[in-house]
């Protein structure tokens, strides 16, 4: 691991990364509890909210200030200032990095305020814009309107920690960014618990849950910023050079890195138009499908943007193109079987995870239809994770952006084909196929500039990942019940065969890998 860096020096001493298998290890693991816990948070609101006029009307209240935060804060941000600031660590001194970190938070934050204060002024104009379906219902309109007042503030908070833990990310301090999300998971079951019997529109808790876990998870990475000496001094200051230079990235990565979230934004719009719960069906699909992608996908990124970043900044060209190589091989490994697992048990894993209280058994086989669509694309989302950085990490965005607005394209085109036979399973399919798309033109870009290059033993390795993937599949169809015993068995019952048959498929798959030949230390990287 890094050493702490000496803020009585001049120079910040330049640590050794740890290994990348090691590091994706650490942040997998917090994810992987954070991801649990929001699966247990979105159980809680099945429960208690179902999938009516309540539920679809947080859940848009609280995805456009998510869908910011992912566009803006763990998007566009991340990727543009983490590489910035890795340049600075690598060739400027300590009190150079602070004058960069204090002129950032400085000028981001002003900015996001005055996004937040216009965006609780217009909170009915932004309902109108992200969910127009729900102008002909005034109750879901206007309780929609309400929530977006306080879940807004979200933005500002969580972008604000988005620094932060860029931050802890380019100094190796993976674990306490990774683990922040649980809080929210953590304030948003304590609302709908304990919080909503006390207020007279319950699902309004769940609003109130969202703002205070921003401000818990922003205060909770204060003390580790203040252990590295980097806690921030905000100071205004457009004129820095390294602002602007994360400006210059910024404005073409917002469409470049965020293009899978701007198609899930859409699918809500278009999902506003369709019947009662189809904002809720894609919800719970699109969170279970998430979960490997958050686990996996997401803590793969996480940990070689900076990696990479300093490899460019030392001009070491083909560790550069190792490192992408060990991601690309890494997201196989764990993307397909858990995008098989997927396909074939949707309606198990619905019925288990949301199929209570409030949730139907038609709430449970429309999701699980929505589930199917998004598991064809769950590895390309994997991909584009791993693919962005390579660019990104090179100061490249104008190649992402035109990726992007190619699938974004694309995406309307397969939503207009497909909302009419597929309905809201539809539009999680054309989610899917635009982002494979994305996926292949990001490939195809890297490969082309020389920054991928494939390294010795693929055609062994796909073998490999064929005959695990096989074996998996055989296993859970043969273990797997109908759909019909599911919902007709008890929550423990569910839990229990549920328990089993990832077990069992956990352990098919990876002794058939051990089987073919693959070991642990084939993905060992520093």
């Amino acid at each position: 691991m890094s050493s702490e860096p000496d803020s009585s020096n001049p120079k910040t001493p330049r640590a050794q990364a740890p290994g990348l298998l090691r590091s994706s290890g650490v942040v997998g693991m917090m994810t992987m509890l954070s991801r649990v816990l929001g699966l247990v948070r979105d159980m809680v609101i099945a429960r208690y909210f179902g999938a009516g006029t309540g539920a679809d009307a947080f859940f848009v209240a609280f995805k456009i200030p998510n869908f910011l935060r992912r566009l803006f804060a763990e998007g566009a941000f991340s990727q543009a200032f983490v590489p910035v600031l890795s340049s600075y660590r690598e060739g400027q001194d300590i009190s150079e990095v602070r004058r960069l970190v204090n002129a950032v938070s400085g000028s981001l934050g002003l900015v996001l305020l005055g996004v937040t204060l216009a965006a609780i002024l217009g909170s009915p104009l932004l309902t109108a814009v992200f969910a127009p379906g729900f102008l002909d219902n005034d109750v879901k309109f206007a309780l929609t309107s309400e929530m977006l007042r306080i879940t807004f503030p979200y933005l500002l908070l969580i972008s604000l920690t988005a620094f932060a833990g860029g931050i802890l990310n380019s100094y190796d301090r993976f674990a306490v960014p990774a683990f922040t999300p649980v809080l929210l998971n953590l304030s948003m079951i304590a609302a709908a618990i304990w919080l909503a019997p006390l207020m007279t529109e319950k699902v309004m808790a769940l609003a109130w849950g969202v703002l205070i876990a921003g401000a818990l998870q922003l205060f909770f990475q204060l003390p580790f910023l203040m252990r590295l000496g980097l806690l921030p001094r905000p100071k205004v200051d457009y004129r820095h050079e390294g602002v602007i230079r994360i400006l210059k990235l910024m404005t073409p990565a917002l469409f470049g890195v965020s293009v899978s979230q701007i198609n899930l934004l859409l699918d809500t719009v278009l999902a506003s138009f369709l019947q009662t719960g189809s904002v809720s069906w894609l919800y719970y699909s699109d969170r279970l499908s998430e979960l490997p992608l958050g686990v996996f996908g997401i803590a793969i990124a996480t940990v070689i943007l900076p990696s990479l970043s300093r490899k460019h900044a030392a001009a070491s060209a083909d560790q550069f193109a190792a490192t992408l190589d060990w991601a690309v091989r890494a997201v196989l490994l764990i993307g397909l079987p858990a995008a098989l697992a997927l396909l074939l048990l949707a309606e198990p894993l619905i019925a288990t995870l949301f199929g209570y209280g409030e949730v139907t058994g038609r709430d449970v086989s429309m999701s699980a239809q929505s589930l199917r669509a998004y598991s064809v694309g769950l590895l390309a989302f994997m991909l584009i994770k791993v693919l962005a950085p390579g660019f990104f990490a090179r100061e490249d965005t104008s190649t992402p952006v035109k990726i992007g607005v190619i699938a974004m394209v694309a995406n309307m085109v397969f939503n207009l084909a497909l909302i009419l036979p597929l309905a809201h399973a539809g539009l999680a399919l054309a989610t899917s196929l635009s982002a494979w798309l994305n996926g292949f033109l990001l490939w195809r870009g890297l490969k082309k500039e020389g920054a991928w290059v494939s390294q010795p033993g693929w055609p062994l390795f796909l073998a490999r990942l064929l005959i695990a993937n096989g074996a998996l599949a055989a296993a859970i169809l043969w273990l797997r019940a109908p759909a019909t015993e599911w919902l007709a068995a008890s929550g423990v019952d569910r839990a229990m065969d549920m328990a089993i048959l990832v077990g069992v498929g956990v352990a098919v798959y990876f002794s058939a890998l051990a089987l073919a030949g693959v070991r642990i230390r084939h993905f060992r990287q520093r």
